[in-house]
C-alpha cells in the first residue's frame, strides 16, 4: 500500500470531517459514530485558519484516509485531531501523518510541541513516544452551565471588552499587548493568529479585561454551530491572566467574563480545558462551578514544562 502524505486539500474537508467522526467515534464505541461532537468542526475552520499547517494521508495517491492538523502559536505548537479512518488502522498511516507533522514543526522552528491523547490508549501513547513525546499531566475538559445574569458581570463598567467592539485603528495595539502577556508566561507564545482566525470566520469573540488601561487577561472563545463549541455552547479554547501577585484574581475575572460573554450570545454551557499542574488555576475553575467531563492525557517533546506550571494561569486542552 502507498501512502502519500501531503497538504490537506479544500476539496478534501468534507472527507476529512466525516472521517475524524467515524474514527473518533468508533474507537469510543458510540452507537452511531458519526454524530461525534454533533455540529462542532474542528477541522473546518483549522484548515481555514493555516492551509499549509493541514496534512492529508492519501492511498494510491486519491483516496484520503487520515488527515492531521497543525496549531503555530509562535514557540510552541500542537497537532491534533490526527485520525485514520478506521479500515486502515494499524496499517502506519498514523506513523506517517506523524512523522510529516514533526517535519512541519521543525521547518517552522516551533520549540516545544504537545498533543493530547486517550489516557488509557497504550497504543496511542506508545506511538507519540516514538518521536520523542513523554507523557505529564491529565488535562480535564470541563463543563459548566451559564449562570442567568451572568452577563452583568462588568462588561458596562468598562472592565472587560470584546475584539469586535475594538475599533480598528486600535487592535493592532491589543494584538501587541496580548503578545506581550503570552511571552510573559512562556517565552515566544503567541495567540494572535488564533484571535484573527476566530474574527475572520465569526466563530466566536475573544475577550480582553483591563485593570485601568492595562491588558491583565485574555479568552479566545469559540460560540454555537460551527466553530469548535457546537450548539449551545461556547468553548474557551486560550485564555491567559498576566503573571503577577493579582494573577489568580485576573483569572477569575478572565472566568466571569467569558461566562458573561456566553450569557450575551445565548448559549447555555461554557466549557474549557486546564491541565492540572496549573494547580491554582483548575482549583478557581472549580470553585466556579466546573465540572470534569473529558479526561486526556497531555504529551510535550522535550519534556518540559511549558506552561504546566502551578504558577501558570492558562486554559487549553490541545484538542
Amino acid at each position: 500500500m502507498n501512502i502519500d502524505v501531503r497538504p490537506l486539500a479544500l476539496h478534501d474537508l468534507p472527507e476529512a470531517d466525516r472521517i475524524f467522526r467515524l474514527a473518533f467515534g468508533t474507537f469510543l464505541g458510540l452507537r452511531e459514530p458519526l454524530g461525534f461532537m454533533g455540529d462542532a468542526d474542528l477541522i473546518g475552520p483549522r484548515w481555514r485558519a493555516a492551509p499549509a499547517a493541514s496534512l492529508g494521508a492519501y492511498v494510491d495517491g486519491t483516496t484520503l484516509v487520515g488527515s492531521n492538523v497543525m496549531a503555530d502559536w509562535g514557540s510552541f505548537g500542537f497537532f491534533g485531531p490526527l485520525t485514520v479512518l478506521p479500515a486502515y488502522w494499524d496499517k502506519g498511516v498514523a506513523k506517517r501523518l506523524t512523522a510529516a507533522t514533526m517535519e512541519r514543526f521543525e521547518q517552522w522552528g516551533t520549540q516545544q510541541t504537545g498533543l493530547f491523547t486517550f489516557a488509557h490508549s497504550a497504543k496511542h501513547i506508545g506511538l507519540y513516544r516514538k518521536f520523542g513525546f513523554r507523557p505529564q499531566q491529565l488535562t480535564p475538559v470541563m463543563a459548566k452551565s451559564v449562570t442567568p445574569g451572568a452577563a452583568d458581570a462588568g462588561h458596562a463598567s468598562g472592565r472587560w471588552s470584546t475584539f469586535s467592539e475594538v475599533p480598528t485603528h486600535v487592535r493592532p495595539a491589543l494584538l501587541a499587548a496580548c503578545l506581550g502577556l503570552t511571552d510573559a508566561i512562556q517565552p515566544g507564545l503567541d495567540l494572535r493568529r488564533e484571535i484573527d482566525a476566530v474574527w475572520q470566520q465569526r466563530l466566536g469573540d475573544t475577550v480582553f479585561v483591563h485593570d485601568d488601561q492595562e491588558l491583565v487577561a485574555f479568552g479566545v472563545c469559540h460560540l454555537g454551530a460551527g466553530s469548535e463549541a457546537g450548539s449551545g455552547a461556547a468553548y474557551l479554547k486560550f485564555g491567559a491572566a498576566r503573571p503577577g501577585p493579582s494573577a489568580a484574581a485576573d483569572f477569575d475575572r478572565l472566568l466571569a467574563a467569558c461566562e458573561a460573554l456566553a450569557s450575551t450570545r445565548g448559549v447555555a454551557q461554557l466549557m474549557a480545558g486546564v491541565n492540572t499542574a496549573r494547580q491554582d488555576a483548575h482549583r478557581i475553575m472549580r470553585a466556579r462551578g466546573f465540572q470534569t467531563v473529558l479526561e486526556g492525557l497531555a504529551m510535550q517533546r522535550p519534556d518540559l514544562p511549558g506552561t504546566h506550571r502551578p504558577d501558570c494561569f492558562v486554559i487549553d486542552d490541545w484538542r
